[in-house]
């Protein structure tokens, strides 16, 4: 006899093909009930998904229900978080996944209670491997999922230890059968005995059998599934059918009681789809979601929080309050349905608002600070404020950008300034502004926006004030010039008769990146080619022009692919569309990147595209960079009968973080695209693969019902025409060519090709060019205040042995400030000499810990310093 722990709950997606709207609705009687059952019956208890977004939604309906749930999570009866949302476990950023934990523990502790601390995933499509890591950063050390392991192969048992790329380690309770195990729904009830003998018991006998276990977890819960009234009397009728003991349990204690036990030991990230579906070409779908949180992730780490801490030394309040609305509004961008894009329409429309609240809300409180600092600093309308957001000190080109009236301008000549685009508004007339005399018109003069490349040195986590003024001649611009090759002195890019070729002392690569296209028969939840299709080469045939200033030269390629409009099309060719496109091709001194920006006006359906790079040798290891690490990948054999032993194809595609690349040191960086597979002497990344069907059945890849509710009983197929993202799209990379594989070498180097232009001007042609110029009035500063400077560093660390993960002002300790530091490589990093700088070491919630000034291998550490 196994003795079997029934943990009751609810699985609680925000939104899917319904909206975040009508799951509140839907919250309103089901977590009411909940509330008054575990109120009738202390014996009982309830996890609540482990997400606190959800309850606040409730409470917006409920605020009465507070006090209620406080005494519940006191009680032990309800539990709550960690995280704030059901986050994606491959997708989002280090940081991202981190801040989710952070404001999740955070808020619980604030509002309802000591939080759940268990990595809690019961429904996310797979797992990366450095997810221990991540975990450890809140002090977490146990963690409960379902999906992506294969236990014979991997773990041997469904309780196991899962160890990071270093030695960062978490207990493990996976749901083999998923969370809906033991679901004990009002049909089961009624049909107790055949639920006994047919569903509990084998899911029972499962668990068992894998790994030899006397005791098991059984879940028993489905989405948005209310909770199991008289779940004492249930089991007392269970216990009489079952051949097994079942009792009420729940996940803190199962996990205590692993806790002493000899598991099995798996290191690697749990993407297998052995007993469930994980969806490993999800990374492609609705690509735009990615591109669009990668760039948010950047904006909110590279330019609002290092801003932020600037403004905390330069006695500019913003509060806490705004970052954690902005943060919030990101993490509700990200679990694994949103995400992963496995959405209807209507729910698309619901993800791009919020993309677009952050945008808003990021670039508003940089807008504040950068104005507030230019008014304290008095700043003339020919002073830029040209920023540096590293933690050490930059030399090189920047990109600022400026409104004046003329390009007849000039700057010191040591910043070798020019121009590399220009937009020009004509003169307006009788426009009204108001003055001390009252409300006047006059005429507002044409003026040109110029973005110009500045060569700068900067002070680290600090800023610098240059300067221009009128000269006789224009500023130097980008002009076209006849030729296809461009060169920065390192490296040579060429073009010629559809080829592009890419030389550095040491290497040559022939035909160096190239597009490929094939059909797409899958959905919003996978790719799967199309039967009698194939994935076909795309050629490089268009108008070739040369533009170059000093320091900078680019190739600029335009054309168009004529390609089949339907899946019908790819087979019969009767109706093709022109697919036009932009690739350009840049380099620029000083910088040892070649950049890429290809812009595809999408007007075909159902396709997907991948860049190939050529990494000219097909027995170089493919080496992948994931958060907080890098791992070796390489293609596994499938079996031609994969379909005994996987629900879907284990095609050998993967996810990355932001760089991919092989051991002969050819290497992409990329913004936003996360999905790559190795193929002989090429690398494919994908850069979008549309489709116009929420789920499908079978699918080459994955064959049999659909995904998702389309085919259960009363749900209708959803078409998704959002989905096939037409209209442009852009896709930006670059390639690094190494001599040697130094995988902090190569983080670094994505860190800094990532790192924005960042200026201000305090202008009046246009105060709309910021959006919120026109309404941070002038104010009058406490002459208490520090005087500020014209050029500031704030804070420096120099030491290329580790990489900045985060800088930003703590959330719990006033005035001091948070670094995290990464370390992705094998070697151990000693960081001791920052101990008599004043840091402390600090677990990401802010506590102390006793660790010392040392970052173990794939780890991280967080400093906390107070700035006074």
């Amino acid at each position: 006899m196994v003795k079997a722990y029934l943990v009751n709950h609810t699985h609680w997606d925000r939104e899917w093909y319904f909206t975040v709207q009508d799951a509140q609705i839907l919250s309103d009687s089901v977590f009411t009930e909940i509330l008054d059952e575990l109120e009738a019956h202390p014996e009982a208890n309830f996890t609540l998904d482990g997400q606190t977004s959800i309850i606040d939604e409730y409470l917006e309906l409920n605020p009465s229900a507070l006090s209620r749930i406080r005494k519940l999570v006191a009680r032990k009866q309800l539990y709550v978080g960690p995280w704030y949302t059901q986050t994606d476990a491959l997708l989002p950023a280090t940081e991202s996944l981190i801040r989710n934990l952070v404001i999740g523990i955070n808020d619980c502790k604030e509002k309802y209670g000591d939080p759940m601390m268990i990595g809690y995933l019961p429904d996310t499509f797979g797992f990366n491997a450095q997810l221990p890591m991540i975990l450890k950063q809140v002090g977490i050390k146990d963690f409960i999922c379902w999906r992506g392991i294969n236990f014979p192969k991997q773990a041997g048992s469904v309780y196991f230890k899962w160890k990071g790329l270093g030695n960062c380690e978490v207990c493990v309770v996976s749901f083999p059968l998923g969370y809906y195990t033991g679901q004990i729904a009002l049909e089961s009830k009624q049909n107790l005995q055949q639920f006994v003998s047919e569903r509990l018991d084998k899911g029972i006998d499962f668990e068992s059998k894998h790994g030899d276990n006397s005791e098991v977890l059984v879940p028993s819960g489905i989405d948005q599934m209310n909770i199991v009234r008289n779940l004492t009397e249930t089991l007392g009728q269970i216990n009489q059918l079952s051949k097994h003991e079942v009792v009420i349990g729940n996940y803190p204690h199962f996990m205590r009681s692993l806790a002493n036990k000899n598991l099995n030991k798996y290191t690697g990230e749990l993407r297998l789809p052995t007993y469930a579906r994980v969806h490993r070409t999800i990374g492609s779908v609705r690509s735009r979601f990615k591109r669009q949180n990668f760039e948010l992730e950047e904006y909110i780490l590279k330019r609002v929080e290092p801003l932020l801490v600037l403004a905390q030394k330069l006695e500019i309040k913003v509060s806490n309050g705004v970052v954690l609305k902005l943060w919030k509004k990101l993490l509700e961008c990200q679990p694994h349905d949103t995400l992963g894009g496995c959405v209807s329409d209507n729910v698309a429309e619901d993800i791009e608002h919020r993309f677009k609240e952050c945008r808003e809300l990021a670039a508003g409180i940089e807008n504040y600070i950068k104005k507030r600092l230019a008014q304290r600093l008095k700043l003339k309308e020919n002073e830029v404020i040209v920023f540096n957001t590293e933690l050490e000190r930059y030399v090189g080109p920047k990109e600022i950008t400026i409104l004046t009236r003329t390009k007849k301008i000039k700057f010191s000549s040591k910043y070798n300034a020019r121009i590399v685009s220009e937009k020009y508004t004509p003169l307006r007339k009788n426009i009204m502004q108001q003055t001390s005399r009252g409300f006047e018109f006059a005429d507002e003069p044409a003026y040109y926006q110029l973005k110009i490349l500045v060569d700068i040195e900067l002070p680290a986590l600090g800023y610098k004030v240059i300067s221009f003024e009128d000269a006789e001649d224009d500023l130097s611009e980008l002009i076209t010039i006849a030729g296809n090759e461009i060169s920065n002195g390192s490296t040579r890019i060429s073009f010629k008769q559809g080829e592009f070729v890419i030389e550095t002392d040491d290497k040559k690569i022939p035909h160096a990146i190239e597009i490929w296209d094939s059909a797409n028969d899958g959905d919003t939840y996978d790719y799967s080619p199309l039967r009698g299709d194939q994935e076909k080469k795309l050629d490089w045939d268009g108008v070739l022009e040369k533009r170059q200033t000093t320091g900078y030269e680019e190739l600029r390629l335009r054309g168009a692919w004529r390609l089949p409009y339907t899946l019908e099309d790819r087979l019969t060719n009767k109706t093709t569309k022109k697919v036009p496109y932009e690739l350009i091709v840049s380099l620029e001194k000083g910088r040892s990147t070649a950049d890429f920006k290809l812009t595809v006006d999408n007007t075909i359906l159902s396709h997907r595209l991948r860049l190939r790079v050529n990494v000219l040798s097909s027995k170089a290891k493919t080496i992948a960079q994931i958060q907080g690490g890098f791992r070796v990948t390489k293609n596994e054999v499938i079996a031609t009968d994969w379909q005994d032993e996987f629900v879907e194809k284990p095609v050998n595609i993967y996810n990355y973080d932001k760089a991919v690349g092989t051991s002969n040191g050819i290497f992409i960086f990329t913004k936003g695209m996360k999905e790559y597979e190795r193929s002989a002497d090429g690398v494919f990344i994908t850069l979008m693969a549309t489709t116009g069907e929420l789920g499908k059945p079978d699918l080459l890849w994955r064959p049999g019902r659909a995904s998702g509710d389309t085919t259960s009983i009363g749900h209708t197929m959803t078409p998704t025409p959002m989905a096939q993202e037409l209209g442009k799209n852009s896709f930006e990379f670059a390639l690094k060519l190494y001599s040697g594989v130094k995988e902090t070498t190569i983080a670094r180097d994505v860190e800094k090709w990532l790192m924005p232009s960042v200026s201000y001007q305090r202008q009046r042609y246009n105060l709309f060019v910021n959006r919120l110029d026109n309404k941070i009035w002038d104010v009058e500063f406490d002459t208490k205040l520090p005087q500020v400077e014209k050029e500031v560093e704030m804070l420096k660390l120099i030491d290329d042995s580790y990489v900045v993960s985060a800088i930003y002002p703590a959330y719990t300790v006033k005035d001091a400030v948070i670094i995290r530091l990464s370390n992705p490589s094998a070697k151990t990093v000693d960081i001791s000499n920052l101990e008599s700088e004043g840091y402390l070491v600090v677990n990401a919630l802010e506590e102390k810990i006793a660790q010392e000034f040392i970052i173990d291998s794939y780890d991280m550490i967080t400093l906390m310093k107070n700035r006074r």
